[in-house]
């Protein structure tokens, strides 16, 4: 098996584990609601690619939710800009309990390489409760599987 399969299959592997913490946690598949708060878009990219791993999350009950009504994880990529804190606030209270913020990239927990700029307020903590942090620049479509999978597994 070359290099691309085993990272395939290892993400195929991370993905179905997702989709089955996501039933046993809530009863269902999970929906996530991703807030752009600033980032480069190495985030995003990282993140569609997860999104079509293994032909699709969604097949798997995974799926990103339209409106933070929906979502069950919000997650937040990029610095917290000061231009986007009450947007990102807004959309966590609007989301249903159980809820879970999630800071994705280096940028979304702590500011990352804009930290100390002055369009900065920091990372997504220095507005929301931050329930899991997936540090990298950018991280990996496995490490954002993982981490998500981490949640699901963690939480009371």
């Amino acid at each position: 098996m070359s290099g691309a399969e085993s990272e395939a299959a290892r993400v195929a592997a991370l993905a179905a584990h997702l989709a089955a913490a996501g039933k046993g946690r809530l009863g269902r598949g999970l929906a996530l609601r991703h807030v752009d708060a600033g980032d480069c878009g190495g985030c995003a990219l990282e993140l569609a690619a997860a999104r079509a791993a293994v032909r699709g999350l969604a097949r798997l009950g995974v799926s990103f939710a339209l409106s933070p009504r929906e979502a069950d994880v919000l997650l937040l990529s990029g610095p917290l800009t000061r231009n986007m804190r009450e947007a990102a606030i807004a959309c966590w209270q609007a989301m249903a309990e159980p809820r879970w913020v999630v800071a994705l990239g280096d940028c979304a927990v702590d500011g990352g390489v804009f930290k100390g700029c002055y369009a900065v307020a920091g990372g997504a903590a220095a507005a929301l409760p931050v329930d899991l942090a997936i540090p990298g620049c950018p991280p990996d479509p496995a490490a954002i599987l993982e981490g998500l999978t981490a949640l699901l597994l963690a939480v009371r």
